[in-house]
Formats: structure tokens, C-alpha cells, sequence
């Protein structure tokens, strides 16, 4: 891969997918804990502990004594990015056929392997398009 200042490069598909998560928990709980996570991702506690403890000392995440989990800048900063890629692809998918659950699952998919670059290509070429 050659060097890019993607900062999406930073963290791999599976921090990019808990960080994702807690941002989307967080819009619709109160506080979201390690439990709340693991429910959403149908993961076992344990592997949700062990992920939560590698993005804490990445610091992209603090965790209260309480276990309250909350994005810092940098965690926010990738979710935020991924999250876009996922809605805006889902809706694309969907606004040109494609059944909503297969659009999520594959914009989930596309969301950790595009450059932001052809992102944002796509992004300025679909505006266009719809603006005819």
C-alpha cells in the first residue's frame, strides 16, 4: 500500500467497526458500555474487553471507572469518516436498485477499503448526477 495520509489507515477494519458502533450507540443511548457493544455486534464480552483495551491505548476511546465508553478526538474523527462512507454508500446503493440490507452489507464492506480520495470523487460525481 503505498503511503497515504488516509487516516482511515490508521486503524484496522475491525477498530474501524467498534468505533463505528459506538458512535452509532451513542447517538441512541445515554452512555454506552462494553455490554451495549457486544449486543450490537452479537460479539461475546471478552473479545469486546480485549478491542476496548487496544483503542483505549491507541487512544481512541476513554472508559470511565463506571465502564462508560466515550470516543476522544481521534476515535471520533475515524468513526465519523467510516460512518459517512456507510450512509452515503448505503443510500447510493440503494438509490440505484439494490435491496437495503444487501446495499448495508456491501457499503460495510467498501466503507474499510476505499481511498478517501475515490470517496470523495464518487461523492462529487453522484451530486452532480442527481442534480441534472
Amino acid at each position: 500500500m503505498s503511503g497515504t495520509n488516509n487516516q482511515s489507515l490508521t486503524v484496522n477494519e475491525s477498530a474501524e467497526n467498534y468505533l463505528e458502533t459506538i458512535l452509532m450507540l451513542s447517538m441512541k443511548l445515554p452512555v454506552v458500555r462494553s455490554v451495549d457493544i457486544a449486543n450490537e455486534l452479537g460479539f461475546k464480552k471478552p473479545s469486546v474487553s480485549i478491542a476496548m483495551k487496544n483503542l483505549r491505548q491507541k487512544e481512541h476511546i476513554t472508559v470511565t471507572d463506571a465502564g462508560f465508553i466515550y470516543l476522544t478526538e481521534s476515535g471520533r474523527a475515524i468513526a465519523e469518516a467510516v460512518y459517512e462512507k456507510h450512509e452515503f454508500l448505503t443510500n447510493w446503493l440503494q438509490d440505484i436498485g439494490v435491496d437495503a440490507a444487501i446495499a448495508s452489507e456491501d457499503a460495510c464492506k467498501i466503507e474499510h477499503v476505499i481511498s478517501q480520495t475515490s470517496f470523495e470523487a464518487i461523492k462529487e460525481y453522484v451530486k452532480k448526477c442527481t442534480c441534472k
